[in-house]
């Protein structure tokens, strides 16, 4: 039970409080794992008690999907679905994606949070395994909308199926992070890169008048 010190703080600001502790409880289980993060370093780098971690998830799980919803769902929509929504050219704006993708070694060795925990708790736990399911999906079609658009606007293949277009890109993409991480290796994401560029702009309609940017850097 909280006390009525802790009670008067939580009151406060108890939005602050909670995405707190979601923040901390990210960068622990993006560590760690799941299964491997513990509660009381969550606790150790928020200053907050058991008492109003509890209060606001009940319990790890609980913590454990918050983090899914609220923090994972919104990579995948800030980082893709909200450039190809901008109406620009979607085999340009795709080639933009993966190339801004970060391949500082600290970001390298830590992998893709979405597949981290989708190779770690789809198999173990179902709420979760549905979780990062709508994130996947939402994923894939907001790419295949895209490439749709491309196509009505006569920029992408017309002979393409938009849907299983946009899940390759996504197992290409995420094979590519994987096998970094396991290498430990930058070069081999620029190598993930450089191949991911040449194949998306394979996707141009024929006789389009662009034929791919260049990589800057």
């Amino acid at each position: 039970m909280l006390n009525a010190h802790d009670r008067k703080r939580r009151l406060r600001d108890p939005q602050r409080t909670r995405q707190r502790l979601l923040q901390a409880a990210f960068r622990e289980v993006y560590r760690s794992g799941f299964q491997g993060a513990g509660l009381d370093t969550i606790l150790a780098a928020t200053g907050v008690t058991k008492g109003a971690l509890y209060y606001h998830f009940g319990s790890k799980e609980v913590l454990g999907y918050a983090i899914v919803e609220e923090i994972v769902a919104a990579l995948p929509r800030d980082k893709w679905l909200r450039p190809l929504q901008e109406g620009k050219d979607p085999i340009d704006a795709l080639i933009d994606i993966v190339q801004a993708t970060s391949v500082r070694p600290k970001d390298v060795q830590g992998g893709c949070p979405l597949v981290n925990l989708a190779q770690e708790m789809s198999p173990l736990d179902e709420q979760f395994r549905k979780r990062l399911e709508r994130i996947f999906n939402g994923w894939q079609e907001g790419i295949a909308t895209a490439l749709r658009r491309g196509q009505s606007q006569g920029t992408v293949r017309r002979d393409l199926v938009p849907e299983e277009t946009a899940s390759f890109l996504i197992a290409m993409y995420e094979g590519y992070v994987l096998l970094a991480k396991n290498a430990q290796d930058p070069k081999v994401w620029n190598v993930g890169i450089r191949n991911i560029v040449g194949w998306l702009r394979t996707l141009r309609e024929p006789g389009h008048p662009r034929n791919g940017r260049r990589r800057s850097g």
